[in-house]
């Protein structure tokens, strides 16, 4: 079974953090990068959103 993926805004959702802190957070290797999904689409998959909110409880 194919992995659920993301996009922006559902992300932002999830985690509670703007546009501007995911991608701040990014450039800072502090939040996964998005795979490429189409030429102008990215998505993240659902076991990075996942792993990335377990660090941050244990943290």
């Amino acid at each position: 079974m194919a992995e659920k993926h993301y996009r922006r805004p559902e992300v932002e959702e999830i985690t509670g953090l703007s546009r501007t802190t995911i991608y701040a957070m990014m450039s800072r290797g502090e939040f996964p990068r998005p795979v490429r999904m189409t030429r102008k689409a990215v998505a993240w998959p659902e076991s990075a959103i996942a792993e990335w909110l377990s660090s941050r409880e244990a943290a």
